[in-house]
């Protein structure tokens, strides 16, 4: 059998294979993603729980939900929704990371299934989940719209995917890479590429190809008075996220 082709990028992975230690750091190379996580985790929650009709304030309200976390890293966001009951697989392109997600997970007493794989040799598996969180992912592949087929075919009907990723204008190149990477040096220089990064929009269209119906989308945006993100509705001008769902 041929092997699913990869739409993975050697340079992209090496990025993060240099960083992979630092995940759990708040302070480290990480410091945007923890400070955007509540604000990620806020969306993911409220998606989910409407789409499936589950209360929040109830125990374990993800129970009997399969869900994927592509490009997981660390496990930020794997092991807050294992906490919330779902069935956890996380998977990463970059070797590294798995091992520093499987130790945190551990520590933290979650049983969580992290894996080093693509999203393309997930669905050769025929692997199937309700929720597909592919966050911060897409900004970094060399096919985008072969990327989103592979997501899209680890749905199962009436799935949901959360993608998010960084617009393309003069904004999000002062913001997401002279500001975070030159000013601020939140991440390492050359960590993003604006050349890579994706319009609402084209997003959009790109989800749409891929098989699955955009539902909603909406902006984080950083307020750096309060030093803090929160959701809008109407300002994607940087940093933003999807909701999609896959017909039944």
């Amino acid at each position: 059998m041929q092997a699913p082709q990869s739409t993975v990028d050697p340079s992209e992975i090496a990025k993060f294979e240099a960083m992979a230690a630092e995940w759990w750091d708040p302070t480290g190379k990480f410091k945007p993603l923890h400070m955007l996580n509540p604000c990620r985790l806020d969306y993911i929650t409220q998606q989910i729980a409407a789409e499936f009709d589950r209360d929040l304030s109830s125990d374990a309200p993800f129970s009997d939900l399969r869900l994927l976390d592509i490009g997981c890293g660390g496990g930020l966001l794997s092991e807050p929704m294992a906490r919330l009951g779902a069935d956890v697989v996380g998977a990463d392109a970059a070797a590294g990371n798995i091992p520093v997600a499987q130790v945190h997970a551990q520590q933290s007493g979650l049983d969580i299934d992290y894996r080093h794989t693509t999203a393309e040799a997930l669905a050769e598996a025929g692997e199937q989940f309700d929720v597909v969180l592919n966050m911060e992912v897409v900004e970094h592949v060399a096919d985008p719209l072969s990327y989103l087929t592979a997501t899209q075919q680890l749905l199962k009907p009436g799935g949901l995917q959360i993608c998010s990723t960084i617009n393309r204008n003069p904004k999000s190149y002062a913001m997401a890479i002279f500001g975070a990477e030159v000013v601020m040096r939140w991440l390492p220089r050359g960590t993003h590429e604006w050349s890579k990064f994706i319009t609402p929009d084209e997003l959009f269209d790109l989800l749409t190809k891929s098989g699955l119906t955009p539902v909603d989308r909406k902006g984080f945006v950083f307020n750096p008075v309060f030093w803090s993100w929160s959701l809008s509705e109407r300002d994607l001008s940087v940093n933003y996220v999807t909701a999609s769902t896959k017909p039944r």
